[in-house]
C-alpha cells in the first residue's frame, strides 16, 4: 500500500481549473517533492490530501484511507505544515507545543525522541511568544508541532518560503533525518534547487503534472544542446535572441540567458557574429552547459503552452 495514491483528480474554482486529471503515487518512506510556481495547483492538491478540501472528481487515498469518506481517521495519522505560519503567535513556544500535543492526546515528553533534533534548538526560547520568533525559528516550531503525535505521513506546503538560505538548507537536512526514521514526507516548493533534496519529484504547472521522476532523470530528459549566453545588456540580449531566426527557447538565468536552437547543433560562431555585428552587443560570452532540473522544467512548460 502506498501512503498516497491519486487517480484522475480534478478541482476547479468557478471557471478556473486548479487541478486537471492529476495522478500520482508516493511510495513508503519516500521524500517526494511537488515542484512548481505559485498558482501551479500545489496547495489545492495538498488541501485535498489533508482532507481540508473536497475534489470535484477523481480518487485520492492517504495511508489507504479515502480522503472524503475517512477524513476523521486520516487527520489523526498525518502531520500538516501549511504554507502560512498557522500557530498561535500569542502563545509561547512551549504553550504551542503543549496545545498541539493535547489535541492528539499526547504530551511533548511522550514523543520527545522524535522532535528532539528540531525542538532542542528551540528549548532556550520556550517562554518566548511564537510571534516574536525569527522566520527560521517559526519554521522549526511549526515542524515540531506537526510531528508531536508521531504521524505516519508528513505534509509540508511550501515550508521554506520566506526564510533565509541557511534556514532552508537546515530544514531539508532535518527532513532527511526524519525520513531516516521511517516517515514518508511530501513537500511542495517553488524553489528548483530544493528538488535535488527529494527522492522523486512531480513537476506541476497550471494544474497539470508535467513529469514525475528522480531529480537526476528529470535533468537528463532535457534532450537539446544548451548554451549559456551573456552580454553587457541582458535586456537587449534577451530581445535580440528571441528575434533570432533559429531561436527555440530563450530563458533568463541570473547573469546568463539559457538558449536552445531549432537545429540539432547550434552554430555558435554564427550566433556570436549575429549578436556582435548585427545587434551591436558587446562583451558577448557563449558557452555550452549541462542542463539542470530548472532547465527541464522551463522546457516542459514551453511545450505545454505550445
Amino acid at each position: 500500500m502506498n501512503p498516497i495514491s491519486v487517480q484522475n483528480l480534478n478541482k476547479s474554482y468557478g471557471g478556473v481549473e486548479a487541478l486537471a486529471d492529476i495522478s500520482v503515487e508516493v511510495e513508503p518512506n519516500e521524500l517526494f517533492g511537488f515542484i512548481g510556481p505559485d498558482g501551479a495547483g500545489k496547495t489545492s492538491l495538498f488541501r485535498i490530501l489533508t482532507t481540508l478540501l473536497k475534489p470535484d472528481s477523481g480518487e485520492a487515498s492517504v495511508l489507504g484511507l479515502d480522503v472524503v469518506d475517512d477524513y476523521r481517521t486520516i487527520r489523526t495519522k498525518l502531520g500538516y505544515m501549511p504554507g502560512q505560519f498557522a500557530l498561535y503567535e500569542d502563545l509561547s513556544v512551549r504553550e504551542n507545543m503543549d496545545f498541539f500535543a493535547s489535541v492528539f492526546g499526547t504530551t511533548l515528553e511522550a514523543n520527545y525522541d522524535l522532535v528532539a533534533p528540531i525542538y532542542s534548538q528551540l528549548e532556550r526560547f520556550e517562554d518566548r511568544l511564537a510571534g516574536a520568533l525569527s522566520g527560521g525559528m517559526k519554521q522549526k516550531l511549526a515542524l515540531s508541532c506537526a510531528l508531536i503525535h508521531k504521524p505516519e505521513l508528513l505534509v509540508l506546503d511550501e515550508p521554506t518560503t520566506g526564510v533565509d538560505a541557511v534556514s532552508r538548507q537546515e530544514f531539508w537536512q532535518m527532513l532527511q533525518q526524519l525520513k531516516s526514521q521511517g516517515i514518508t514526507i511530501i513537500a511542495s516548493t517553488p524553489y528548483m534547487d530544493e528538488a535535488e533534496q527529494c527522492d522523486r519529484v512531480a513537476l506541476i504547472d497550471n494544474g497539470h503534472i508535467l513529469n514525475i521522476d528522480t531529480p537526476e532523470q528529470v535533468a537528463r530528459n532535457f534532450d537539446q544542446p544548451l548554451l549559456a549566453i551573456k552580454a553587457s545588456s541582458i535586456y537587449e540580449l534577451i530581445k535580440k535572441l528571441r528575434s533570432y531566426e533559429w531561436a527555440d527557447s530563450v530563458q533568463p538565468f541570473g547573469e546568463y540567458v539559457h538558449y536552445t536552437d531549432k537545429r540539432e547543433e547550434p552554430d555558435i560562431s554564427k550566433l556570436e557574429l549575429y549578436l556582435t555585428e548585427q545587434c551591436g552587443l558587446s562583451e558577448v560570452e557563449i558557452k555550452s552547459i549541462e542542463p539542470d532540473i530548472e532547465d527541464s522544467f522551463m522546457n516542459l512548460m514551453q511545450k505545454e503552452v505550445t
